[in-house]
């Protein structure tokens, strides 16, 4: 089995090794990504979401990985729905987590409400980069509340600016249809942009309940990993 992990805004592939390393302990490949425009010093151009998710499909398609799991976290969903079209053939399943299961025609900020959407589109068409980022209060009480600070400001100098077009580009289609799917829940998370459950229901599944908040996937791996295996092994 090959899981291929796509992170969520501002985070690179570095927030999914720890669960990486557990699957591969467990005798799979786990593989991280980073979208174009997420590693530190990116800082050149303004990737659309049809780059991220080229991306994400040439990369499975350089490695010709065949049994693949696609998991996103949070914004990650965007772009692994996007992908499953061109990588059909390849997948064994697709699992969220903690995730947003976009519908067709609908961007990130369009998701987050009108008032929060309105603010995204201000900050991001006022920076010079076309970036948007998240301050350090915001990330504690919405993303990772709860958690010792030193901890909380470890992970936030890990951040980068999110592309602005991340947050603001549609999916033209989205379509599951026959692939198995999962959706894994972090029992107290803050940040999602609708409630967890209504998410799963987009894809027709109940969610799976898993410890901590929006970072789980940093905070209890064991437990993500556990769930992702149990998923894909039965």
């Amino acid at each position: 089995m090959n899981y291929v992990f796509v992170p969520g805004a501002w985070h690179g592939g570095w927030s999914w090794h720890p669960v990486a390393q557990r699957v591969a302990e467990a005798g799979h490949q786990g593989i991280a990504l980073t979208m174009p425009g997420l590693s530190a010093g990116d800082g050149a151009g303004e990737p659309r979401l049809a780059d991220a998710v080229t991306y994400l499909v040439e990369e499975v398609e350089r490695r010709d990985l065949t049994d693949v799991v696609l998991v996103g976290h949070s914004w990650g969903g965007i772009p692994i729905a996007g992908a499953v079209p061109r990588l059909r053939g390849r997948l064994r399943g697709i699992v969220f987590v903690s995730a947003f299961v976009p519908r067709a025609g609908e961007s990130m900020a369009d998701a987050m409400g009108p008032e929060v959407g309105a603010f995204l589109r201000a900050t991001i068409e006022a920076s010079p980069d076309h970036t948007v980022s998240v301050d350090f209060e915001s990330f504690r009480r919405s993303l990772m509340p709860d958690e010792p600070e030193n901890v909380q400001r470890l992970v936030y100098d890990l951040l980068v600016p999110q592309p602005g077009n991340y947050m603001l580009d549609a999916l033209d289609t989205v379509d599951f249809t026959g692939l198995p799917i999962a959706y894994l829940l972090a029992e107290r998370d803050q940040a999602l942009a609708a409630p967890g459950a209504e998410l799963a229901a987009r894809v027709g599944v109940e969610p799976v309940l898993l410890p901590g908040t929006h970072e789980t996937i940093l905070t209890h791996p064991d437990e993500v990993a556990k769930a992702l295996l149990a998923f894909t092994l039965d």
